[in-house]
């Protein structure tokens, strides 16, 4: 169903890939995302740049003869909106692969992957996107589970959030794992009643079946890549954060967007194996400008639903603090060298334990001999969940932005009250206490974790409602933001964070042309219409990269 749906939104598609004269955008609410003039008549663009904002009749007085009329027919224009954390090759993979991301319970992945069994019958099977908090059964699959899905196959189902996969009795076999194994550090082996390993693999115990299932293809790879760049602009992304990218996704990218087949923006912070490059030189661009290097990506925990994010005091719900990814010596090690580059470092954090050791590392790096602070170093938290109330004012203190991703809320606090306990809630997901400190909250999906809809994501940092409708007092809505502020932490926000702001972000005379409208305006609807307006218009770089046809 996944791919109709898609291959219905790309058909909707009019795709351009050179410039084509002046273009001049009006017909609805166009929201500048400048304070001291928020809205405009028209937007008039020349090449790759805006050259006019402000009123219909300036604007169609300045257009070259032949200017390209775009009427958004009631339609309200953006700012380019930017998902400021996401794994490209992963939201294209997820397209291609096994999906489990609307997988409703136990039963349900058992039926799917028998499906997807009987349909390949050969070769082992992957997939991702299962989560299990809100199913009914309230465990884990298990390998028992997989092997009467399809017995004897080799099966690999990572969890959505990445920090967690289970395996079938065969795919255990051919790695190794038994019940002598011994979990490497910053991992767990789940194991049964009888001592013997359940099929889940927790962080880095994952690593333990790198290699059972096959490598994707290059060709499944470059597929995956267009895929992706093709989806996100269909949905009004100009452009995305893309995290833990391996060296040779980046040259495929590269390449792709050498031939012209990729349109959007993409910054790449690198896994450390593929950073030599970023470490050695600093940030690069691509002969396009689309594709650039920004720095490091690195982990200092797991997540909370899997229970590994790392917490201060031990969860509510289960024993232990939770997982260290990244031994200190090697993080340190990593940082120095990105700050001698000029590269930057995101760090994952989840847990408030892990949140505060990354501040404690940004800081002892980024002192000078006189112990001041580097602020422009501009580093990022990604995700930055679990916050204590003594750390947050350390985030502007030293200059670090908070990367977070508002869906994550409203699908962990079904379980968040579980694992934190009431005590807390109030450090989870605090995007107005970020920006009330003065912190800088760029927002992202953390795609394919989550679907990787800026609709979802404005309606969540808005709302702070699932997508049904629920919240209660555990929720904390006083957390959500405005309307003006979520604009912004989708689009200046994330140029910010890429050193991009004076040329990306806003609406204004002389910046990139880089635009995204949607059937509704999201600044004035009930938040429940947000999720059901559709995108018209994605603009990136003055090329219309996504029209929807009437």
């Amino acid at each position: 169903m996944r791919r109709i749906l898609l291959a219905a939104l790309l058909a909707a598609t009019s795709l351009t890939t050179a410039n084509a004269g002046d273009i001049l955008i009006h017909g609805g609410p166009i929201h500048t995302g400048v304070d001291t003039v928020p809205t405009a008549q028209a937007v008039l663009i020349r090449d790759d740049r805006i050259l006019f904002v402000g009123d219909l009749k300036t604007a169609k007085a300045k257009a070259a003869t032949g200017v390209q009329d775009i009427d958004l027919k009631g339609a309200a224009a953006y700012p380019g909106f930017v998902d400021a954390h996401a794994h490209l090759t992963g939201i294209g993979l997820r397209e291609l692969t096994l999906n489990l991301d609307q997988v409703k319970s136990v039963a349900e992945l058992v039926a799917s992957v028998k499906a997807y069994a009987a349909a390949h019958p050969e070769g082992a099977i992957y997939g991702r996107g299962w989560i299990e908090t809100h199913w009914p059964e309230k465990r884990f699959p298990t390998r028992a589970d997989l092997d009467a899905a399809a017995p004897g196959r080799i099966i690999v189902l990572g969890r959505s959030d990445g920090h967690a996969s289970v395996a079938s009795t065969a795919a255990l076999a051919k790695a190794g794992i038994t019940a002598a194994t011994a979990a490497p550090a910053g991992g767990q082996i789940l194991k049964g009643t009888d001592g013997a390993p359940d099929g889940m693999l927790i962080d880095h115990a994952q690593d333990l079946i790198e290699g059972v299932i096959p490598p994707p293809s290059e060709a499944l790879k470059r597929e995956a890549l267009r895929k992706a760049g093709q989806l996100y602009a269909s949905r009004g992304w100009t452009g995305l954060d893309n995290m833990s990218v391996m060296a040779d996704d980046l040259a495929l990218l590269r390449d792709e967007a050498a031939k012209g087949a990729f349109h959007i923006r993409v910054d790449n912070y690198m896994d450390p194996s593929g950073a030599a490059e970023v470490l050695a030189k600093g940030p690069q661009t691509d002969t396009t400008g689309l594709i650039r290097t920004r720095g490091i990506k690195l982990y200092m925990d797991g997540a909370l639903g899997s229970r590994g994010a790392a917490l201060l005091e031990p969860y509510s719900d289960a024993e232990g603090l939770g997982l260290i990814l990244t031994p200190r010596d090697q993080g340190l090690a990593l940082m120095k060298q990105a700050k001698a580059a000029g590269a930057q470092v995101a760090m994952h954090a989840i847990g408030d334990r892990g949140n505060r050791l990354v501040l404690d590392w940004f800081d002892e790096t980024l002192k000078d001999k006189n112990g001041a602070g580097d602020k422009a170093a501009r580093w990022r938290i990604e995700h930055a969940q679990i916050v204590a109330d003594t750390d947050l004012p350390r985030f502007a203190k030293l200059g670090v932005i908070a990367s977070m991703q508002p869906s994550h809320a409203i699908g962990d606090l079904f379980f968040a009250p579980a694992r934190l306990g009431k005590d807390r809630l109030h450090e989870g997901y605090r995007w107005k206490d970020f920006l009330t400190a003065g912190v800088v909250v760029a927002a992202g999906s953390d795609a394919p974790v989550e679907v990787g809809d800026p609709r979802i994501e404005f309606y969540a940092a808005v709302h702070r409602h699932s997508l049904d409708g629920f919240a209660n007092a555990d929720w904390h809505l006083d957390e959500a933001v405005t309307r003006a502020q979520a604009l912004k932490m989708l689009t200046l926000a994330p140029a910010y964070a890429v050193f991009r702001e004076k040329e990306l972000g806003t609406l204004e005379a002389g910046k990139k042309a880089d635009i995204t409208a949607f059937s509704k305006d999201f600044m004035t609807v009930e938040p429940k219409e947000i999720l059901t307006a559709q995108p018209v218009l994605t603009v990136v770089d003055g090329k219309v990269v996504f029209q929807r046809k009437p």
